[in-house]
């Protein structure tokens, strides 16, 4: 809570088991805070993290053996080679170095790396750092995976890479992936969970979240002209030039035209109408 009594994650509670799990918010919206008291970075006013109904709090490093982290900004060590980096992180996790070393190998197999393993992180792309992060956060078989805005600077490419490698390291385990990237999620997610101005407002699967919009998505064909007003008035989601004329797609509670239909929404639209405004 800060000085002026308003809270960056309030009110949260929900309950995660096996499988992929989206969070999804806007910048600001307290999802790196959340993260940061669930891994034990930050304290909190209240509230308890349990994990197979005991408090993380009593499990000391238990608790943190059975997590793999992946923050917003890794701290990389751009002079130290790749398979030098992850030895360290072995070392800090408490991993015999024969054990640490075999894992190490084998995810940078996995996140196709091992012809990189003696390249120096500083002469890596951002896509390879990226890889190298979540091999990191690997190294110890974690039975829960978070990740923080994992793509956050990656093109579309090594986007689609990433999610790919996390619906694979997610086989046997809860992961928690927080973005405001909205294609981050939206195929792997068992879940999402949206978060605004700290508090839980709605979690469901992708279809779950879509039907309750519906009837609140619209699409409408008008000129220059009108396109241009729609958006002035309305939240606009979507606007393709076809010829002459614009596929105009609205998120509103009303008809936005008398010639405006209800189309089914998706997960952008959903987005977009909880963070209307924003």
């Amino acid at each position: 809570m800060s000085a002026k009594g308003i809270y960056a994650l309030k009110d949260f509670t929900t309950e995660l088991t096996e499988g992929v799990y989206g969070l999804l918010g806007a910048n600001g919206a307290g999802k790196t805070t959340l993260i940061n008291i669930f891994v034990g970075i930050l304290g909190s006013d209240g509230g308890t993290v349990l994990i197979d109904g005991q408090d993380a709090g009593t499990l000391g490093k238990d608790f943190l053996s059975k997590i793999g982290y992946m923050p917003q900004y890794p701290i990389f060590y751009r002079d130290f080679t790749v398979m030098d980096f992850l030895l360290y992180m072995c070392a800090l996790k408490g991993i015999p170095d024969g054990q640490g070393k075999k894992r190490a190998l084998e995810l940078l197999d996995i996140v196709n790396l091992s012809d990189a393993k003696e390249k120096k992180i500083g002469a890596l792309s951002g896509g390879m750092r990226q890889r190298v992060g979540i091999v990191q956060a690997m190294l110890g078989d974690p039975e829960i995976l978070i990740l923080d805005e994992p793509t956050a600077g990656l093109d579309p490419s090594e986007r689609i890479r990433f999610r790919n490698l996390i619906s694979k390291f997610a086989q046997g385990r809860t992961v928690l992936l927080a973005t405001h990237i909205v294609s981050d999620v939206e195929c792997i997610a068992k879940e999402i969970m949206i978060l605004k101005d700290g508090s839980l407002i709605t979690q469901g699967t992708t279809d779950a979240l879509e039907q309750n919009i519906y009837g609140k998505v619209w699409e409408v064909t008008v000129n220059g002209e009108d396109a241009a007003r729609l958006g002035s008035r309305y939240y606009v989601s979507n606007m393709k030039q076809q010829g002459e004329r614009f596929l105009v797609r609205i998120v509103s509670d009303m008809q936005p035209a008398s010639d405006a239909v209800k189309v089914s929404p998706n997960l952008e639209d959903v987005f977009l109408y909880y963070f209307r405004g924003q």
